[in-house]
């Protein structure tokens, strides 16, 4: 289930507010221009489900989403557990590559098909960590500086929206803020 816990940027221990609760969490972003919603979960994304077959079952939804914000490239960014140290090497470097703080130029847009991953939201004063799960709907406006955790094993399936073909670029603030907060995995055992 979905989680936010907010906390001030200089104090990761000090817990404002932690809720599962979907109205308060969609409520809470609101307020910082930060969009969140469920869409009905129509399609088990597995390693074999095609991207083509994921994107099928949520036509519906992504083309009235791409009209609605004028994206214009919807794919789909996935990790899931594999054996052997050749997955463990490529998913500590997938992991590594956004967990430090960075903004983009166009908004961010994801919607969890499978798994969870954690975004947490640098605004203002605050840090909001959002774990995302399976049916789950966020989307980050452009500038906002975040940062992303997909866990020591990630296991998930985003659909992922663009205006243009490099709307993923992070522009990385150099900031060691995300070092001091705590993991999607510590997060999930707090519950």
């Amino acid at each position: 289930m979905t989680l936010l816990q907010i906390m001030p940027d200089d104090a990761p221990d000090t817990v404002l507010l932690h809720t599962r609760d979907e109205e308060t969490i969609a409520q809470a972003l609101r307020e910082r221009s930060v969009s969140f919603t469920r869409w009905p979960l129509r399609a088990q994304a597995t390693p074999q489900t095609a991207s083509e077959e994921l994107l099928d079952a949520y036509r519906a939804e992504i083309d009235e989403l791409c009209a609605r914000q004028e994206l214009r490239l919807v794919d789909v960014a996935r990790l899931h557990p594999e054996e052997g140290a050749e997955w463990q090497e490529r998913a500590a470097k997938a992991r590594s590559t956004f967990l430090d703080e960075h903004r983009h130029a166009e908004d961010e847009v994801r919607f969890f098909a499978h798994g969870t991953g954690c975004f947490y939201l640098h605004l203002e004063d605050r840090v909001y960590a959002v774990v995302c799960e399976a049916g789950d709907l966020l989307s980050v406006p452009a500038g906002t500086r975040h940062w992303f955790d997909m866990g020591p094993v990630p296991d998930f399936c985003a659909i992922r929206f663009f205006k243009k073909e490099d709307g993923w670029v992070g522009d990385f603030t150099q900031e060691p803020i995300a070092d001091g907060f705590p993991r999607l995995d510590a997060l999930l055992r707090e519950g």
